[in-house]
C-alpha cells in the first residue's frame, strides 16, 4: 500500500489563495497552460517532507501576495491504512512549522511520516552543470532513507561558515579550530555514509529492475581524492589540511567537495556527454530507482513529484514511465500544459485543472 494525500488544503500558498483537494491513492495528473499555477500545487505536496521544498524557497517567499501575512497548508496522509494529519505554516515570513495529528513537530519526525522524491525541470542540467547541483541531488536521497541526514548536513555547514571565517581573517592559533573541526569531522562522517549507503540501495534498485529507462554507473568523487570516511580520519585531515585552507581563504578538504558522477551503463558513456533526451532519461531512472529501494526499505513506496514530466520524453517512454509508476503503486504528481500528455494513463490517474485568472490560481475537476 502506498503512501498518499487523501486531502490537501491549501490557504494563500503562492498564487493559490485557497484550494480543497480531495483525492485517492492513485496518481494525479495536473494539467493547465504555463504560468497557471500547477507547480505551485507541487510545492505545496513537497512542503510535507522535510527541508525546504522542490523550489527551495523561503517561507516568505511561498505566501500568496500582496495581501496575506502568511501562508499554511494541511494534508491527510494515509501511510499504509494508518491515517494523519499534517500541518504546516509560516506566519509573517518566520520560519515554517509543522504539527502532525495536533502535536508540535520537527523536520526529523515529518520526514519520518512522509517519505518523498521529486524530479523538477532545474534538474534537466544536472550532469553538466556544477557539483553543488549534483550534492544536492545526492543528499536529498540520502534524506530519502534516512530523514536525519538534514541535521547532520546542517551542522556541518554550520561549523565549516565558522572555520571559514577564522581562515578568511587568518587566524593561526589552533585551538580556535579544535572544536569546530571536530563537529564538522563528526558530521561529515555521517554525510559521507548517508550518501554512500543511498547509492548502493539505488544501485541495487537498478540492478533488479526492468525499466524502459537506463541505468546509470554511479560513483562519488572527491576533489581531494579519497576522502577519510572515519570521523578520526575527516578530523586528522581537517587539522592537516589548515596550511593550505589558510592560504585558499577556505575549507579545501571534506564532504562539501563531493560530486556524483555517473555513466550512461549501456552506452559508456558520462552522462555529461550523452544528448538532452538521454540525460532526462537517466534522471527519470534514478527517480524511480530511488523510489523503489524506498518501497522496499519502508515497505511502501513514496510519494513522487514530476514537474513537467513530459518534457524530453517521447510518447514510448512516457508511456513507459505512467507504467512503471503504476506498476510500483505510487502516488505520483504530475504536470503537464495539456491533457493529451496523460492519455496513457486513462483511468489509473486522476485528473485536476489548474486555471489562472486576474493571478489566483483555481483548481478544478474536468
Amino acid at each position: 500500500m502506498a503512501l498518499a494525500l487523501t486531502a490537501l488544503n491549501l490557504f494563500h500558498f503562492r498564487s493559490h489563495r485557497r484550494a480543497r483537494l480531495m483525492l485517492d491513492a492513485r496518481p494525479v495528473a495536473i494539467h493547465g497552460p504555463n504560468g497557471a499555477g500547477k507547480t505551485n500545487v507541487l510545492e505545496a505536496v513537497s512542503m510535507f517532507s522535510p527541508g525546504r521544498g522542490l523550489r527551495r524557497a523561503s517561507a516568505a517567499e511561498m505566501v500568496e501576495r500582496p495581501q496575506a501575512p502568511g501562508w499554511k497548508l494541511t494534508a491527510m496522509l494515509d501511510a499504509r491504512g494508518r491515517m494523519s494529519e499534517i500541518e504546516t505554516w509560516s506566519e509573517g515570513g518566520a520560519a515554517r512549522q509543522v504539527r502532525i495529528d495536533g502535536k508540535p513537530a520537527s523536520q526529523v519526525e515529518l520526514g519520518q511520516h512522509v517519505r518523498m522524491v521529486w524530479l523538477i525541470p532545474s534538474m534537466d542540467r544536472l550532469w553538466i552543470e556544477g557539483a553543488e547541483g549534483r550534492r544536492r541531488f545526492l543528499d536529498r536521497m540520502a534524506l530519502s532513507f534516512a530523514p536525519d541526514h538534514a541535521d547532520a548536513a546542517l551542522t556541518y555547514e554550520k561549523a565549516m561558515r565558522e572555520r571559514n571565517r577564522l581562515l578568511k581573517d587568518q587566524v593561526r592559533d589552533p585551538h580556535w579550530y579544535t572544536a569546530l573541526e571536530a563537529q564538522m569531522a563528526q558530521a561529515g562522517a555521517r554525510i559521507h555514509a548517508g550518501r554512500i549507503a543511498a547509492l548502493d540501495l539505488v544501485r541495487a534498485a537498478q540492478g533488479r529492475a526492468e525499466t524502459g529507462f537506463p541505468s546509470a554507473e554511479l560513483d562519488l568523487q572527491h576533489a581531494e581524492g579519497d576522502l577519510p570516511e572515519t570521523e578520526d580520519g575527516l578530523r586528522a585531515a581537517l587539522s592537516d589540511s589548515r596550511g593550505r585552507d589558510l592560504m585558499a581563504g577556505r575549507t579545501l578538504i571534506g564532504p562539501h567537495r563531493a560530486d556524483l558522477y555517473a555513466v550512461y551503463a549501456a552506452k559508456g558513456i558520462p552522462a555529461r556527454d550523452c544528448s538532452t533526451g538521454e540525460q532526462k532519461a537517466l534522471l527519470v531512472s534514478l527517480i524511480l530507482s530511488n523510489a523503489r529501494a524506498l518501497a522496499d526499505l519502508i515497505g511502501a513506496p513514496p510519494i513522487v513529484l514530476l514537474d513537467e514530466v513530459a518534457a524530453h520524453l517521447d510518447a514510448g517512454r512516457r508511456a513507459a514511465l505512467y507504467d512503471e509508476i503504476c506498476a510500483l503503486g505510487a502516488q505520483a504528481w504530475m504536470t503537464g500544459t495539456g491533457p493529451e500528455l496523460f492519455a496513457e494513463l486513462g483511468t489509473r490517474a486522476q485528473v485536476l485543472e489548474v486555471v489562472e485568472e486576474n493571478g489566483i490560481s483555481e483548481v478544478r475537476i474536468p
